[in-house]
């Protein structure tokens, strides 16, 4: 089986210059390299010149894709009182107090974001250690500590997307699924790239973008002109 795979990658690996793409050739050249037997996600890479461990340069933070995900994302919300029927009434997939605490501490994890009202947050603290290495541990700046429940109920179903730079300072996010076209996939990385530049981290010294590459679940990096990226303007957005 691996063997397979790797004559696979290999064929196509031949097919991918050592060179800057145009990011819709980029992102024609992804599409035709998914060769996958399932259905494969469209993946950004990013350097950034950026070291996570002074705080002043990490980067946290949300995006709209507004071609969506591609994936349907079941929310879970932790609030009390009228906020939990609000969240059943705005479309959460699971929602409750104490008691779904509870349930997560016993292993319940039907659910890909994890909202939280402030006030429960004292509470929530304590699945730091489930949730903390899935990357659901809601927080202010990801957009998933809030009163706004409908708000960021429907943003998440839609859409939006937490990333943040790793402690090397790579940003590795899924922009949506192979099976989009390319041009819907370009104002989704689009978005993206906007979003990075808008978050720059104030501590942010030298040259900000070093490398963008875009890769099926599958398949093999395509290098993106970054100057290109960030210099297009798309009149479409939605």
């Amino acid at each position: 089986m691996g063997k397979k795979i790797s004559h696979r990658l290999q064929a196509l690996l031949e097919k991918v210059e050592d060179k800057d793409y145009e990011p819709l050739e980029a992102l024609g050249l992804l599409k035709e390299m998914a060769t996958a037997k399932f259905p494969e996600a469209a993946e950004a890479h990013i350097r950034l010149g950026i070291d996570p461990k002074y705080t002043d340069q990490q980067l946290r933070t949300t995006v709209v894709l507004p071609k969506g995900t591609g994936q349907e994302v079941r929310v879970a919300v932790i609030a009390r009182g009228e906020k939990v029927t609000e969240a059943s009434s705005a479309g959460a997939d699971v929602f409750g107090s104490e008691e779904l605490i509870d349930e997560i501490q016993k292993g319940r994890m039907d659910f890909d974001k994890l909202i939280a009202t402030p006030d429960m947050m004292p509470q929530v603290a304590k699945l730091g250690r489930i949730l903390g290495p899935r990357g659901l541990m809601p927080s202010p700046k990801g957009g998933t500590v809030t009163t706004n429940l409908a708000g960021a109920i429907n943003e998440f179903k839609a859409g939006k997307l937490e990333y943040r730079a790793d402690r090397t300072g790579i940003v590795h996010v899924m922009f949506g699924k192979v099976s989009f076209t390319s041009e819907d996939l370009l104002v989704n990385l689009k978005s993206l790239q906007e979003s990075i530049d808008r978050n720059r981290p104030s501590g942010a010294k030298g040259r900000y973008w070093r490398t963008i590459y875009v890769a099926s679940t599958m398949g093999p990096s395509i290098r993106v002109d970054i100057n290109t990226l960030r210099e297009m303007k798309l009149t479409e957005t939605a």
